[in-house]
């Protein structure tokens, strides 16, 4: 990891001090997007959280946009998620914010596990995820199609296509690969250290628009661990600092996305009120009538990691609003 990120910090200075090809630029910048977007759309929103369904080819395209992050399976990367929301910042959260910034933003990788995280990771159902050839496939064949899809083809098609020096183009992919993984892990770190708790208080897990900015939607950590099972991932009406939204709307558009699951207004604006920390911008204008759905307070319920987790509030399901419903 210490190669990464020394040769991802030579391909920043080659770029900065204009020894890299625009093309080679531009094309590495569009893989980081795509591979970005296999991460939120796909490992973490639909795999992970089951928030939304998608057809075969959609599975497809985000399983292959999963690879070309290299951050472990779709299989390995939801079972470390799914403990993560089930038993966060305790010591059976594989990157437990208690421990330090250092270890939730990369240390965990680095140490043993603790026994609490093997122990309750194995109560954590994957079934679904089991079920899925997608999923099983990329599991079976994860070293080859990483290697080929994030690292040896990125590499080779600027050398080919457009005579990119070979050990400047192998720097700018790895450039590539350390700044995509930093921001997936800025998620479990600074966005569970600073920022604002406007939808529940009593978690560490915070509203963070620097981190939504560089993984296109996914720092508004407070929501996310309030409802996982909202498609949105937050509460944000427009897709200006939540790109994955957007494209996952896209998809619905054609048809490929389905089922996407979101919560009510009235129920946001109650736990705002009930467990919020006053930080919301309709903090003072919220007038319930009190005949509103009581999510419950978060320092006394089960966490759930989202859509059919058997610990999901039975009321959550009831109250939710499916967009783009199948059948």
């Amino acid at each position: 990891m210490s190669y990464v990120h020394l040769s991802g910090l030579y391909g920043v200075y080659l770029c900065i001090s204009g020894q890299v090809f625009l093309k080679t630029f531009i094309f590495q910048l569009v893989l980081g997007f795509l591979a970005n977007f296999g991460v939120t759309a796909g490992a973490h929103r639909l795999w992970s959280h089951k928030a939304y369904k998608a057809t075969l080819p959609l599975r497809i395209l985000l399983m292959l946009a999963q690879t070309l992050a290299c951050q472990n399976s779709i299989h390995e990367w939801g079972r470390d998620h799914r403990v993560h929301h089930k038993y966060t910042d305790t010591n059976a959260d594989p990157h437990n914010a208690k421990r330090g910034f250092f270890f939730c933003h990369v240390g965990w990788l680095f140490t043993k596990k603790h026994e609490d995280v093997k122990s309750k990771g194995k109560n954590i159902d994957l079934t679904d995820l089991e079920k899925d050839p997608v999923v099983m496939f990329q599991k079976k064949y994860f070293k080859w199609l990483t290697l080929l899809i994030s690292f040896v083809g990125p590499w080779f098609i600027p050398v080919r296509m457009w005579g990119e020096d070979k050990l400047v183009s192998w720097n700018v992919v790895l450039m590539r690969y350390m700044l995509t993984l930093n921001a997936t892990w800025c998620v479990n770190s600074v966005a569970h250290f600073w920022g604002d708790k406007p939808y529940d208080r009593n978690i560490n897990p915070s509203e963070t628009r620097f981190v939504s900015i560089i993984t296109v939607g996914e720092g508004w950590h407070n929501y996310h661990h309030t409802f996982p099972w909202d498609y949105k991932a937050a509460e944000l009406p427009s897709y200006s600092f939540n790109w994955t939204t957007g494209l996952i709307d896209f998809f619905a558009w054609i048809g490929w996305a389905y089922d996407m699951k979101t919560v009510p207004k009235k129920v946001i604006l109650q736990r705002i009120q009930r467990t919020g920390d006053g930080s919301h911008s309709q903090n003072a204008e919220i007038k319930l009538n009190g005949d509103c759905f009581n999510n419950g307070n978060s320092t006394n319920e089960i966490h759930s990691w989202g859509w059919d987790d058997v610990d999901m509030r039975r009321e959550d399901k009831e109250v939710a609003v499916v967009l783009n419903r199948s059948g």
